[in-house]
């Protein structure tokens, strides 16, 4: 088993553990502050998350290109510093009965967000280049488990911030209970931002600033690196490229909003519905690993079209099933849908080797953007025919992108180092075998 050992990976997948922790917290935050401290409708919430996801994903493109340009150190390392700074300036904003600055904030710290992960993903995959597609997997395995970890971290700093208040009057019944409302504070929740110190010292220290970057741009177009791969993005293969990806986004990350809903429908507890939704994520970031490793080996266009092929069954039967064999298909459709999301990233880079930042920004921006596109169209059309015939729409459409994804044209691959040069390099070479 592949795990990556060199310093630039580990520095940018530190970063993206830390930083999807905070980004993932916001929701959480919201739904206290709501609650406990500055009141606002699920309009107002749903529009403040909306906006922060799109802010994220419509600005990835423009900071790979500014980090393909100038190299990663500062893109990195401000767009960790933003994100957990923005998070305290909007908690503080909530504490003073700020609503408008509150959301404004809120809504910027995905800024942050949009600067980090082109840098990640080009460093990410450019730390041992024959094993890209592991190290991508490895890279979003950290940022699926800060995904994971933040709701859960959040969640106990602010157990002992509710109102004693509020005990109190759920226990007078639903006539007396408003009568001892308190006021809570989210400020414990600004202790999550602390988490974000190590990846910004790791990013300064172990990513190229400009003139590295330079340099290295200088000798790559001196050896002629990566010369004749660009005419592989022809306008055809651009809107092929968009065509999957869209319609790929309608199952992850698109349908994966409306799963807890759907369990909830037949009956479920918030308990039982939200640990389906728990083991989703959890089949998705441990998969992209396999699956990762398959892709260094195999056409990578192949290993996502079967891994997609696979998931659309999952899709289809889980409206239909009921108890342990739910449990089963979510498990089995988040690690089959999930497989090829690092893997689309790939894909991308391949096809502009030389702007890998702007490749990975602009096909990270579409997976997120027209994944919530896909949340408002499923929520559209499960109003009219049902959410369970919602679920086998998406499925067939993930049929469709698998079959587009072969469209595509074949990635060259980098020559990997012989078994000679690995054994007594291995250390340097970023292998190890376990």
């Amino acid at each position: 088993m592949y795990v990556p050992r060199t310093r630039q990976f580990w520095a940018v997948a530190i970063s993206h553990f830390s930083l999807d922790v905070v980004m993932s917290s916001v929701p959480v935050l919201l739904t206290f502050i709501s609650l406990y401290v500055l009141p606002m409708s699920a309009v107002q919430f749903g529009l403040i998350v909306g906006l922060m996801q799109l802010t994220g994903a419509v600005t990835q493109p423009m900071f790979g290109w500014l980090t393909d340009r100038i190299g990663g150190r500062w893109t990195g390392s401000v767009g960790v510093c933003w994100t957990a700074s923005m998070m305290f300036m909007g908690l503080l904003a909530a504490e003073s009965g700020l609503m408008l600055l509150m959301a404004v904030i809120f809504i910027i710290t995905a800024l942050g967000s949009g600067a980090f992960h082109p840098v990640g993903m080009k460093y990410a995959a450019e730390s041992h280049p024959p094993r890209e597609a592991s190290n991508m997997a490895w890279f979003f395995l950290a940022g699926q488990m800060g995904l994971a970890f933040g709701p859960a971290l959040v969640g106990l700093l602010l157990e002992n911030a509710v109102p004693l208040s509020n005990a109190f009057g759920a226990a007078l019944g639903p006539g007396l209970s408003g009568l001892l409302q308190g006021r809570g504070s989210a400020l414990p929740a600004v202790w999550v931002t602390l988490l974000s110190l190590p990846g910004f010292f790791l990013i300064l220290m172990h990513l190229p600033g400009r003139r590295a970057h330079r340099a290295e741009v200088a000798a790559n177009a001196a050896t002629g690196t990566n010369n004749g791969v660009r005419s592989r993005l022809s306008l055809a293969v651009l809107l092929i490229f968009v065509a999957m990806v869209s319609l790929r986004s309608l199952g992850s990350p698109g349908v994966v909003s409306f799963i807890p809903f759907l369990f909830q429908q037949k009956g479920w507890t918030p308990a039982e519905y939200g640990l389906i939704a728990s083991l989703f994520w959890v089949g998705s970031g441990l998969a992209g690993v396999f699956f990762g490793g398959l892709a260094d080996r195999y056409d990578q266009r192949l290993v996502i079209a079967v891994s997609m092929l696979l998931s659309a069954p999952t899709f289809f039967l889980l409206p239909l099933v009921d108890g342990v064999p739910a449990f089963t298909l979510a498990v089995l459709s988040g690690t089959l849908s999930g497989a090829s999301h690092g893997l689309v990233v790939v894909l991308a880079q391949g096809f502009l080797p030389a702007s890998r930042a702007m490749a990975s920004g602009a096909a990270l921006g579409l997976v997120f953007g027209t994944g919530a596109v896909g949340s408002a169209f499923i929520g559209w059309l499960a109003g009219i025919i049902g959410l369970g015939p919602s679920f086998q729409l998406v499925a067939v459409a993930i049929v469709l992108a698998s079959l587009l994804t072969m469209l595509l044209p074949a990635q060259s691959r980098p020559a990997g180092p012989t078994r000679e040069e690995v054994l007594p390099a291995r250390s340097s070479q970023g292998e190890v075998n376990v």
